[in-house]
């Protein structure tokens, strides 16, 4: 099915999951909550997208997409980190809804490219990854995820404001 093999369609289907999940919790929360059912299911099956997307070599060994996986990860131990410890201090609700919006951009780039190179089944829309036209719409993406980072800092900041002194605001 679409040149995929049975572990392609594994991923892909986890990973629907977690874009799914982490849409639902952006257009309802307004930020993807580790917290919250939503944001659990969407860490965990990003997560799990990742470790699934080591498997998979359609284009010879590792490459980019192998690498936005490690960087992923990265970025979810970094939500670890900021949630467990005090290693970002008064930041961390930062780097905690930051980093959690920054992986939703990472899973538009493969999305986007593999969907769009490979649909429809009989023209794809894009030639390849490299496709310029592809290019210009991860950047649109790309302008999309700085403005909702964007609005999401401010909303904390705005949040914290209210806070009572000597506590913080969560929301």
């Amino acid at each position: 099915m679409f040149g995929l093999t049975t572990l392609g369609i594994v991923h892909t289907a986890i990973s629907l999951v977690a874009v799914a999940a982490g849409a639902w919790a952006l257009a309802r929360d307004k930020a993807i909550e580790p917290d919250s059912p939503l944001g659990r299911t969407y860490l965990w099956t990003t997560a799990l997208t990742c470790l699934t997307g080591f498997g998979i070599f359609q284009h010879g060994g590792f490459g980019k997409p192998h690498a936005l996986g490690v960087l992923t990860l990265l970025v979810l131990a970094a939500v670890l980190l900021a949630r467990r410890t005090t290693l970002f201090g008064r930041l961390s609700r930062h780097v905690v809804t930051i980093a959690m919006t920054t992986t939703f951009f990472f899973h538009m780039v493969p999305g986007l490219t593999e969907t769009f190179t490979r649909l429809p089944a009989d023209a794809p829309l894009f030639s390849s990854p490299e496709d310029p036209a592809l290019l210009k719409l991860v950047g649109v993406f790309f302008v999309l995820y700085l403005i909702g980072v964007a609005l999401q800092v401010r909303r904390l900041r705005a949040g914290a404001a209210l806070a009572p002194a000597g506590g913080a605001a969560i929301g």
